[in-house]
């Protein structure tokens, strides 16, 4: 009986800490969304307007941004809410009847961490599912709206099977492209040809080229220029899958699900980025719910905050700033993984692990006074 009634009393501590922590982290992540489209309206909507778009080319825009600015707003919606969460039961003694009834800092952490961890999955799921289908739809209509878009200088590279393709004008949603080198690569990735286009058009599910210069490379010191009939057009041996979208996908809005980053690390479909910038990208998503619960974590201090202190404390302010110097920390490691520079396992986790033992030691330090 006694453990029937332990067990309700914490399955009702935690609906309660539950809906006190997404209330808050929800309403911080509108805010913070919120801000960050109007910022982004405003760079944006004198060119949607110069496009004649209107209102409803507004509107889409913001709508198609909202998957990207919530994943990176989230994190430090966490944050906040979380701070705002054991702040408010801190000032209201809520923490100190939950001591005086023996819960600890460590068994209050707990009563968070599903939700935090639900969180985490969620903002995983935005980010993988969600993100890239809009942002591909996005590019693809900011693309074709634009009437400077196939007169606008690009220089994008895309790595497809053993031949490297270069791209500098994209046009039509990516059905049209202009000023194409393809340059062909046996096994050995040594080159065998380079192939100049004019122009490209998707047609039926294939991509048709009018070549304006073949050179085949002889050997490493005798390279031929070819015969090509002005004006003819050929239909290249590109795989199906480097569709007009999925090049607006690499070159554009470069956002990926990981089973298309798995894809196109094993080969399997066309990639822009090195293997590096794969595996730190598909171990940062998974590792998201930690990240969640490291910016728990370096909220837990401010429970220690005298009540009658309230927010006169500073310690809420150095909570958050510890927060903000994980994100920006995270962001510097993340980058170097994407490079190579750093290997990518090591990229991701030493900023969660010098964090969560930092965090640790506070606490202790704390606990000892």
């Amino acid at each position: 009986m006694k453990h029937r009634l332990r067990m309700a009393c914490g399955t009702v501590l935690i609906g309660y800490l539950s809906r006190e922590l997404l209330g808050k982290v929800f309403t911080t992540t509108i805010i913070v969304v919120a801000l960050m489209e109007i910022l982004a309206l405003l760079e944006q909507v004198t060119e949607i307007m110069h496009r004649h778009l209107g209102l409803s080319g507004v509107l889409y825009y913001a709508v198609m941004h909202l998957p990207l600015l919530f994943g990176n707003a989230m994190p430090i919606a966490v944050l906040i809410g979380s701070l705002l969460t054991l702040l408010q039961l801190t000032t209201s003694n809520e923490i100190s009847i939950m001591r005086a009834a023996g819960l600890s800092t460590p068994g209050l952490i707990k009563l968070f961490l599903p939700t935090i961890l639900a969180l985490g999955v969620l903002s995983g799921i935005v980010d993988d599912q969600i993100t890239p289908r809009s942002e591909l739809a996005l590019a693809q209509w900011w693309n074709r709206t634009s009437p400077n878009a196939g007169d606008t200088w690009r220089n994008y590279w895309i790595r497809s099977r053993d031949d490297l393709i270069n791209i500098n004008y994209l046009d039509s949603g990516g059905a049209h492209m202009k000023s194409v080198t393809v340059y062909h690569r046996d096994h050995q990735s040594l080159l065998q040809k380079v192939t100049t286009l004019t122009d490209m058009h998707y047609v039926h599910g294939h991509w048709y080229g009018t070549p304006s210069r073949v050179l085949s490379v002889i050997s490493p010191t005798r390279v031929d220029l070819l015969d090509v009939p002005p004006g003819q057009v050929v239909r290249l041996d590109w795989p199906a899958s480097l569709t007009p979208g999925y090049i607006m996908q690499l070159t554009v809005s470069f956002t990926q699900s990981i089973s298309t980053m798995l894809d196109e690390q094993r080969g399997v479909l066309a990639s822009s980025q090195s293997p590096s910038f794969f595996l730190t990208e598909i171990l940062g998503r998974i590792m998201l719910p930690v990240t969640f619960t490291v910016m728990l974590l370096l909220a837990v201090p401010v429970v220690y905050i005298p009540p009658r202190a309230g927010a006169r404390s500073w310690l809420p302010i150095w909570c958050l700033g510890a927060g903000l110097l994980f994100v920006v920390f995270q962001g510097l490691l993340r980058a170097l993984g994407n490079a190579g520079t750093l290997p990518s396992l090591m990229a991701i986790c030493v900023g969660i692990l010098i964090f969560i033992l930092g965090v640790i030691t506070v606490l202790l330090r704390i606990e000892e006074r």
